[in-house]
């Protein structure tokens, strides 16, 4: 996945990630480069450091895995208003 937030994952959209990552039962991890921390953790999240243009794996395990995933796709395709 790709951020497209012109700002990056800063503390409002990490925070909705994680909102939108917590509704889920599914483990979630998220990777930029080596760093891989828990989707449900904001502190792991901002971590990330991830701005405009970084690339992030998401990865879920569990009997709602996908939905979770096509959840957080779209959380990361939003532009939250910064255009």
């Amino acid at each position: 996945m790709t951020v497209v937030n012109r700002l990056g994952l800063h503390a409002r959209p990490a925070a909705e990630f994680v909102k939108v990552a917590s509704k889920y039962e599914a483990e979630i991890t998220v990777s930029r480069d080596t760093m891989e921390v828990n989707g449900k953790s904001i502190l792991g999240v901002m971590t990330l450091a991830a701005e405009c243009g970084s690339q992030l794996l998401l990865r879920a395990k569990g009997e709602d895995a996908e939905a979770a995933l096509d959840a957080l796709a779209e959380v990361l395709a939003r532009e939250f208003g910064q255009l």
